[in-house]
């Protein structure tokens, strides 16, 4: 059996935007530090300061690991933490650009750094791809790259831009993805700069309503508008938002499906082939009751520092004892080698 961290991150550097084409350097991002604020580091993304990680950089981790400056640094730590496989996700969680050309640029070298990185990795380190979704023809053609190199995801916003992902615009990539048998991942995050700002007026800077809930509420709408039901072979994931949430939506759509005099299936995530990264001090033998034992995953958040990062997260899983054996297993490997297509 594997043990899969089905959430891990890199850091972007300065390494992430090199693989430009030389036509496209003047777009590259650049760094400034910001007076009085503490040395802070920004990206410059289009005109506009973009935060650069300094917030959310777990210390546990070396930097030439999470940044993947060396690669075999980060296999080490893999193997000491017990770790057969990552998924490794972005850290720029919020929006970046309203040019297509630009986006097109950003999303390319991006995914070319993390299929270097996979090239180096014995296969280990996965990734989820960045697609220019402002231009749904470069979008498509980049997934055909992501998924020859080495991705076994899409990264979606809970937003993109002003488009939920109901939206008809993403049907296309959505038929693409079925065909290439790559699924759809909703991490924490948001894309909609209104909104973002809006959410970020609370002393926590609104981070679990930007990221957490317009997650949720990403799940509940694609249920509601099925989604799954227009794409029957596409998968769709919600990761780094817990799992805590699954039992009161599967109740809450239960209530309007009824109202609107529609039948809920019983089996919510499997049957709309939805996972959900769950943490480890969910209550899980409550959520699987809603969730199933088939659609859970869990990750260590490697890389960062926040609510939902837990390095040695895989590890004291396995170490439960109100979960079955067979059940542990499965989230720490069936589950995600489902999911992602491993």
């Amino acid at each position: 059996m594997a043990i899969i961290d089905s959430d891990a991150h890199v850091i972007e550097t300065d390494r992430t935007w090199e693989l430009m084409d030389e036509s496209e350097h003047p777009l590259k991002p650049s760094v400034v530090v910001q007076e009085g604020d503490s040395g802070r580091s920004y990206w410059v993304i289009d005109g506009k300061l973009r935060p650069r990680g300094f917030a959310n950089v777990g210390g546990e981790t070396p930097k030439e690991s999470r940044e993947l400056l060396d690669v075999g640094s980060r296999l080490r730590h893999m193997d000491e933490l017990g770790t057969d496989i990552q998924i490794l996700y972005p850290s720029m969680l919020t929006h970046m650009t309203d040019r297509a050309d630009l986006d097109v640029a950003l999303c390319k070298s991006y995914n070319r750094w993390l299929a270097e990185v996979w090239g180096q990795s014995d296969d280990r380190l996965r990734w989820v791809a960045r697609l220019p979704l402002l231009n749904m023809d470069e979008a498509i053609a980049e997934l055909g790259f992501a998924r020859a190199n080495g991705a076994c995801g899409i990264f979606l916003m809970s937003t993109e831009g002003d488009r939920l992902l109901t939206n008809k615009d993403f049907f296309p990539l959505y038929e693409e993805a079925s065909r290439l048998n790559v699924p759809i991942c909703v991490h924490a995050s948001i894309g909609n700069p209104a909104m973002e700002t809006l959410l970020s007026q609370d002393r926590d800077s609104g981070n679990f309503s930007k990221f957490k809930l317009s997650v949720i509420s990403a799940f509940h709408s694609l249920v509601i508008d099925d989604i799954p039901g227009m794409f029957p072979h596409l998968r769709f994931g919600f990761i780094e938002v817990s799992s805590q949430w699954v039992p009161h939506l599967c109740h809450d759509l239960a209530r309007r499906f009824e109202w609107k005099g529609r039948t809920l299936t019983k089996s919510l995530l499997a049957d709309n082939r939805m996972y959900v990264a769950c943490q480890t001090d969910d209550d899980l033998p409550y959520v699987l009751k809603y969730a199933g034992e088939d659609n859970l995953l869990i990750g260590t958040d490697y890389g960062h520092a926040d609510t939902s990062s837990e390095l040695r997260a895989l590890q004291k899983f396995r170490e439960r004892e109100d979960l079955e054996p067979r059940v542990i297993d499965k989230i720490l490997d069936a589950n995600p080698r489902a999911f992602y297509g491993l």
